[in-house]
């Protein structure tokens, strides 16, 4: 079973950027494909970004696509979320997950592992 740790949220102006860490311990990471989602208050939690076992194929939701950047690090055990130009609308809280498979999804329901997530707000 994977834990997931998240870091890097926190309060930034429109237009900043921020970069969220996620690492994972317990588990063959490589075997997972991850997953960053977002849940506003009031919103249900959509995925975000999510990537493969490799990073060779990624995903983007339309409202964070040329923005935002998923990566991760094998030999680190982390995934990242890269967030430029952020907006707003962008506030929420983040979180990372995991899928026990090597494909990635776009949907919360197939990521069986979730971290405690983090805190990012963009102010106007």
């Amino acid at each position: 079973q994977v834990q997931l740790v998240e870091s890097g949220g926190g309060l930034v102006q429109a237009g900043g950027s921020l970069r969220l860490s996620c690492a994972a311990s317990g588990a063959t990471f490589r075997n997972y494909a991850m997953g960053w989602s977002r849940q506003a208050p009031g919103k249900e939690r959509e995925v975000v970004a999510a990537l493969n076992w490799s990073g060779g194929s990624t995903y983007y939701a339309t409202s964070v696509k040329g923005r935002f950047t998923i990566s991760r690090d094998n030999t680190k055990n982390t995934v990242y979320l890269q967030m430029n130009s952020l907006k707003p609308e962008d506030t929420a809280v983040y979180s990372c997950a995991a899928r026990n498979a090597l494909g990635l999804s776009t949907t919360p329901y197939e990521y069986a592992y979730w971290g405690q997530g983090t805190q990012v707000t963009v102010s106007s």
